[in-house]
């Protein structure tokens, strides 16, 4: 058996004891180990649909459960008992197809209808004796309890003892060197909801903080304390985390690592002055350390996203040219800036120094979005999200690739998560609600913006006409009216709001006004499609206006175009209407000329066409409105 097919094996095992550990722990209702055991084994594998089935048990949130059993059955869409627990929790329609949860065992009334005149079976300890396979069965799960007391009292204990960090010896106070240790992604303030819980509980997510984590010894009476507060830090309770970090400070006045990861709590709390504080008072300390540099340029911008921070990103490179987070933030500083080229070569670095890092990837595909490359963009954002399934802002950036490619199916998908966790976006409820619009989703296209707009109206400008066009569909024109005139009032060129708005104005019986807006689509209408509505529109509008001889030509102009351009309903109810408009063409018979007449009628031709000067009289019909025929 060589090295890598053991590793391999004691690997499988390992992910064996541990699931089968969560298990346990959810039948004797421990579910925050049972999570915690179970996010452990996503960590290794997150393709897998069984520990995300399990997982969905372990968390009490409805919208969590559900997430955990649409991703088993994303990844496995044959699992009957991911589609049983989405159709009981009504994230799914009812399938006969799918048999209820199986009872395994009986119920306990069962047991209890017993008629009087059964003799009640033995049970108990004595017949299981009697039974060899029993006897076998006893005789092994002895061993194997055996077995298990040895492994996880003796074996692993031991096991664990190796792994944890070696103890740090007293010493002096530690001299840091320019190179900082990091575990982990991006330090990045640690995100708020008000909603489910986030989804960096269930596995490593890269907006989770992490901190600049530099290799120095603590000295003996610091151990406990530090512990301590890293327990704080890993909880995101920041006050308690500073507290114990400001204990230190007396036991260790020289560590400049101390001031730093104070000032790193107080910028995740969003206290940009104490966090400037801190980080000068490490670099007072140390000049030669790299990290505060990182964390001044970092919290200026949070006061001043304009702010001449190149400097500070400059020192923290030369201090430490292996500073793969100060490569990362000054490309996103590029990037925002709009200065993509400069952008590539400090993602080129980060890319060495953080391999597989999401936040690298999201960064590449930022910048090759604003410089105008989509399908760079879009591999990059895949490569984000292949890295970490988690990472909100991903999500964001594949929505709007997807929609800008129209893949609407996959925007949906997209933007209906981020939206989930993300819930104080509005603009993520404007985009949700456009590719929803897009799909003919229209109700919950309506659903979407009116969630977006909750959160902040004014930004949900660019996406009130799609409300607008859906409250349309559905038939609520008094609804769609304000909407798409306000989109009107946005882009006044744009031949889709001024069409839309014609609709809601024809629905609430607003004809006179409906017809400016049919007569402002003429001008706007750049193709045949939009040609053939123009004219279609025109025509209904007129014929409620009482213009009938507009609408006939409307209708007839419309009959001339490409049958391609337009529906064959459209179409259709062009040839009816016509019909009802147009009375036949009559064919007039001379009358005799009277006695004494000096001259002859002449008929009119049959094209109806009359000469010049004259009209054709026919009693009891009113003038034909047009000169051409029926068609």
């Amino acid at each position: 058996m060589t090295g890598e097919f053991k590793a391999q094996h004691n690997s499988e095992q390992n992910s064996d004891t541990i699931f089968q550990d969560a298990i346990n722990a959810l039948r004797r209702g421990d579910k925050p180990r049972a999570k915690e055991l179970l996010t452990l084994l996503l960590k290794t594998d997150q393709n897998n649909p069984t520990y995300w089935i399990w997982l969905s048990a372990s968390v009490d949130a409805t919208k969590e459960r559900i997430y955990c059993l649409q991703t088993a059955l994303k990844l496995d869409p044959e699992n009957s008992t991911a589609k049983r627990g989405l159709i009981l929790l009504g994230a799914l329609s009812p399938d006969e197809t799918i048999q209820p949860f199986p009872m395994n065992r009986p119920r306990a009334w069962e047991e209890k209808l017993l008629l009087a005149h059964e003799k009640p079976k033995e049970r108990g300890l004595r017949v299981a004796l009697r039974n060899p396979v029993l006897r076998l069965g006893g005789l092994t799960a002895i061993g194997v309890g055996m077995c298990a007391i040895i492994y996880f009292g003796v074996i692993l204990p031991r096991f664990g003892a190796i792994e944890r960090a070696p103890t740090n010896t007293p010493g002096p106070s530690p001299t840091f060197t320019a190179t900082p240790t990091i575990f982990g992604a991006t330090a990045i303030p640690t995100e708020v909801f008000s909603g489910p819980t986030p989804l960096s509980s269930f596995l490593n997510a890269t907006y989770t903080p992490t901190p600049l984590y530099v290799n120095t010894p603590r000295s003996a009476a610091a151990v406990d304390q530090f512990r301590i507060a890293q327990k704080a830090y890993e909880d995101g309770d920041w006050d308690i985390f500073i507290e114990n970090m400001l204990l230190l400070k007396p036991i260790e006045p020289d560590a400049a690592d101390i001031p730093f990861l104070i000032g790193e709590a107080y910028r995740f709390k969003g206290e940009i002055g104490r966090a400037l504080e801190s980080y000068n008072e490490a670099i007072d300390m140390d000049p030669n350390f790299a990290a505060p540099y990182l964390g001044l340029a970092r919290v200026r911008l949070m006061a001043d996203p304009d702010a001449k921070v190149g400097p500070l990103f400059a020192q923290a490179i030369d201090l430490d040219p292996n500073f793969g987070e100060a490569y990362l933030d000054r490309a996103r500083w590029l990037i925002r800036r709009g200065d993509f080229a400069d952008s590539f070569a400090d993602l080129e670095l980060a890319e060495k120094l953080l391999p597989g890092s999401p936040e690298v990837y999201l960064a590449y595909a930022t910048a090759y979005l604003g410089d105008g490359d989509k399908e760079n963009a879009l591999e990059y954002a895949r490569k984000a999200y292949s890295a970490d399934i988690l990472n909100m802002s991903t999500y964001k950036m594949l929505g709007d690739l997807y929609l800008d490619q129209e893949d609407y199916v996959n925007a949906v998908e997209a933007l209906r998560l981020y939206t989930t966790y993300q819930t104080e976006d509005a603009t993520g409820f404007g985009k949700l609600g456009q590719a929803y619009f897009f799909l003919g989703e229209y109700q919950n296209t309506v659903n979407a913006i009116n969630s977006g707009e909750l959160i902040n109206r004014n930004g949900m400008k660019n996406y009130l006409i799609y409300r607008g066009l859906a409250n349309v569909e559905l038939g609520n024109f008094k609804d769609a009216e304000g909407d798409l005139n306000a989109a009107v009032e946005e882009e006044p060129e744009s031949f889709e709001a001024r069409l839309g708005y014609a609709k809601a104005l024809y629905g609430v019986g607003k004809f006179g006004s409906a017809f400016l807006q049919a007569e402002s689509m003429r001008s706007l209408a750049d193709t045949d499609e939009e040609k053939a509505l123009e004219l279609y529109w025109r025509a209904r509008i007129q014929e409620q206006r009482n213009d009938i001889r507009d609408a006939i030509k409307s209708w007839q102009d419309l009959l001339k175009l490409d049958e391609e351009v337009m529906t064959p309903e459209m179409r259709n109810e062009a040839r009816k209407q016509l019909t009802t408009l147009v009375p036949p063409t009559i064919t007039l018979t001379p009358s005799r000329t009277p006695k004494g007449s000096a001259s002859t009628s002449t008929p009119t031709p049959a094209t109806g066409t009359p000469k010049p000067g004259a009209s054709p009289t026919v009693s009891g019909t009113s003038k034909t409105p047009s000169a051409t025929s029926t068609p």
